[in-house]
């Protein structure tokens, strides 16, 4: 069997999440979705559990962070091409999140930029070379080395 990651988040407003992650590709399980919860399923193996902070509270003694005003993580979200990670976020931009404007650009490698949820969940959709990646963080250290000279 293979193993699966629920990234659960804490949230404000449950249906305006619901809509957030729908509009970037996310599709909801409504077996496994009330008035507290929703399961937003990105693939096979990933699914995002949306909670709403009451509910959330329930499953920690820790008080809930606010991260519009401080970081705990970065999810980072595989794309297929460049141009599936800008429009991974000028969608997330009009559907209510916050893009980051900046480009992390490996010219050819790897190519990332960031956005916040409506609660302030980071989130870096990335796209990576599949050389590159064969070749593990040796072909990253090349090109920064590279960068370096010039």
């Amino acid at each position: 069997m293979s193993r699966m990651i629920f990234v659960n988040l804490p949230v404000e407003d449950l249906k305006r999440s619901m809509a957030f992650y729908e509009a970037l590709g996310f599709r909801n399980e409504p077996k496994f979705s009330n008035e507290r919860a929703a399961m937003m399923v990105l693939s096979d193996n990933i699914s995002v559990m949306l909670l709403t902070k009451p509910f959330y509270s329930g499953f920690t003694s820790k008080p809930i962070g606010d991260a519009h005003q401080s970081s705990q993580m970065l999810l980072a979200i595989s794309c297929e091409s460049p141009d599936a990670v800008d429009r991974m976020v000028e969608t997330a931009a009009r559907s209510g999140g916050k893009a980051d404007r900046s480009k992390q650009d490996m010219v050819g490698l790897m190519y990332s930029r960031s956005f916040e949820d409506p609660d302030g969940h980071h989130w870096e959709p990335l796209w990576m070379d599949a050389s590159a990646a064969e070749q593990g963080a040796s072909a990253f250290e090349c090109a920064d080395a590279t960068a370096d000279r010039h």
